[in-house]
């Protein structure tokens, strides 16, 4: 209990420092829109492997879905923000896209996750396309296919990393509580797992819940950050990158998520001239990695302060005679 709470502190103090650092760069010029965008953009990509590296990686369940909550968050953030143009009603549609998300999360998720493999991705797949198509034909509500163009923009960088800091603790601290562990124990082996009394549909569900809160956040943001919005923004292919991201990063690997989405975001701002040339650039650097490491850039591991003291204790331990 006491080396969590000094992981938790030493996590926020590192956050600190680079929010300081950051916010240095911001006034003293350094930061130029270009970079704040992509800054912004990694953020937001971060949020959304993080949440789905809690559905794949930690709960072992393959799911391609996650444009669809994240349309949920982008609309009903977008709508309510544009009746209520303040900081409040951007919050409050923030919220009621993360509760709609929640619970069609929670909804869907109970019958669908007692599927596995190639049925789970192609039922969550589904779920994606029936959120995207039913913005599409609520045209009194969502505008259609044309989308919603002038957002209010609410959204700035120092908001978008408190959220990722938020986030990102709160999904590590799941990880390592006792529901996190029942939850690792049904990736490794579902079938022990219930043998030894593990509700495994519930933990299924719950790790799915909160990707999908997740990824609704991120679609607020990404929304008002933007402040234009079409149903094609959140198609099959933006499944596909949170995806690539977290594949790139480590299935299971948290800090594997954060290094994916920064090196993916700063090599997409840095080829964003180039043309068509980008995408073969962007594709080739995958193909790499899946070659050499096809664990992806971390494979498993975690940079965790909390091993770093339990390890510490160990050794400053007395040794007790026999």
């Amino acid at each position: 209990m006491k080396n969590n709470l000094k992981a938790n502190l030493s996590w926020v103090g590192l956050m600190v420092i680079g929010f300081i650092i950051l916010g240095t760069m911001y006034s003293m010029g350094m930061m130029s829109p270009v970079l704040e965008t992509a800054l912004v953009m990694i953020g937001i990509n971060i949020i959304l492997g993080v949440g789905l590296n809690l559905v794949i990686g930690i709960s072992g369940q393959f799911s391609l879905g996650h444009a669809g909550f994240m349309a949920i968050g982008a609309y009903a953030t977008a709508i309510i923000s544009m009746k209520n143009p303040t900081l409040l009603g951007f919050l409050i549609g923030l919220l009621v896209g993360v509760i709609i998300s929640g619970l069609i999360a929670l909804f869907v998720g109970i019958p669908t996750l007692r599927l596995s493999g190639d049925y789970l991705a192609i039922a969550t797949l589904g779920v994606s396309e029936i959120i995207r198509i039913l913005i599409m034909n609520l045209d009194g509500i969502t505008n259609g296919p044309a989308g919603l163009f002038g957002i209010t923009p609410f959204v700035t960088w120092s908001m978008v990393y408190v959220i990722v800091c938020l986030t990102t603790i709160i999904t590590t601290n799941f990880i390592n509580s006792a529901a996190g562990r029942a939850t690792l124990s049904v990736r490794e082996n579902e079938i022990a797992a219930e043998s030894m009394g593990v509700n495994t549909t519930k933990y299924k569900v719950v790790a799915f819940v909160i990707g999908a809160m997740t990824a609704a956040v991120a679609g607020g943001l990404y929304a008002s950050y933007i402040q234009t919005i079409v149903p094609a923004n959140f198609d099959f292919m933006k499944s596909i990158d949170i995806l690539i991201i977290v594949v790139f990063g480590g299935v299971g690997s948290i800090t594997g998520t954060f290094i994916a989405a920064i090196v993916l975001g700063f090599l997409n701002m840095f080829l964003q001239d180039a043309g068509t040339i980008r995408m073969i650039v962007y594709a080739l650097a995958l193909i790499i990695i899946m070659i050499f490491k096809p664990s992806g850039l971390l494979g498993m591991k975690e940079l965790s302060f909390k091993k770093i003291f339990n390890k510490g204790g160990r050794k400053n331990a007395p040794i007790k005679n026999k």
